[in-house]
């Protein structure tokens, strides 16, 4: 019985860190937080005009494929279009692997528009030196030189991307990854990597949230039970990707409501524009 006890009153603790964490993230002072970070950050901007410039935050999220944005990104996006950022999509690929193009091109439009991001901030490359394809090795520099094209065309300050393993390993995922290392980005653009977790912190859902708090990392992003509607919402816009695994991933992913985020140490800058 002094077990159960013992066990039960750990359950509730656990449950109510998670609701401190929740209450932490989404206060005014997070908010404050994440404006400094994202322009404060290797730039000489006093912290205490911070408040006066959510306007002035322009992010680009970098996908491979047309429902990378809300299996993986859907925290930081919608935190984001909350602080009234203006937040553009890249996505290198139309997602033709199954012949499906035109079909995942409407249906990014219509989950990017349920995450907030209008269609004109929406970008969509169809090349054939970047197929929809994990056993085709992208070109490093060709996608290099089409991401740092739109930094500067849309004059991007926050780019924001995959890590070196992709979260899912997908080949693709990690070509992004190696593209941004080389960039010639702008100095006042930060670049940052979604950080991939194993399988079983991946699977937690919600209660990974206290792991993800306490390990380091550059930016933390969370979203409470009105976002994770949302991002589902979007994740259901992709009606040719909805297998029976893809349900599984909506109700027990954490990147549906939980993103972390390490700043991109650069590699060497020897891109070929094209």
């Amino acid at each position: 019985m002094h077990i159960l006890l013992v066990l039960f009153g750990a359950i509730v603790s656990y449950f109510f860190w998670i609701q401190y964490i929740y209450y932490r993230q989404n206060s005014a002072k997070s908010r404050k937080h994440w404006l400094r970070f994202m322009l404060c950050r290797d730039k000489l901007i006093k912290s205490s005009q911070t408040s006066d410039l959510t306007g002035d935050v322009r992010a680009l999220f970098l996908t491979a494929h047309p429902d990378d944005e809300c299996m993986f990104f859907a925290p930081a996006i919608l935190r984001l279009v909350e602080l009234n950022a203006s937040v553009h999509l890249l996505c290198l690929s139309q997602g033709n692997y199954y012949n499906q193009g035109f079909q995942r091109r409407e249906e990014l439009l219509d989950s990017c528009a349920v995450l907030g991001i209008p269609a004109s901030q929406v970008t969509i490359h169809d090349c054939k030196e970047l197929p929809d394809d994990p056993n085709v090795e992208w070109s490093i520099s060709m996608a290099s030189s089409l991401i740092l094209k739109h930094i500067r065309a849309h004059s991007i300050n926050l780019v924001l991307t995959f890590d070196g393993r992709g979260v899912s390993g997908h080949s693709n995922h990690t070509a992004i990854y190696k593209a941004v290392r080389i960039l010639h980005s702008p100095t006042d653009c930060s670049l940052l990597s979604l950080l991939t977790i194993g399988v079983l912190r991946k699977y937690l859902s919600f209660l990974e949230l206290p792991i993800s708090w306490l390990l380091p990392s550059d930016l933390c992003c969370v979203i409470g039970s009105k976002g994770y509607i949302q991002a589902k919402r979007a994740m259901l816009c992709h009606r040719t990707q909805l297998l029976w695994f893809r349900y599984l991933y909506i109700w027990f992913s954490r990147y549906m409501i939980i993103n972390t985020f390490q700043v991109i140490d650069q590699g060497p800058k020897n891109l070929k524009i094209y």
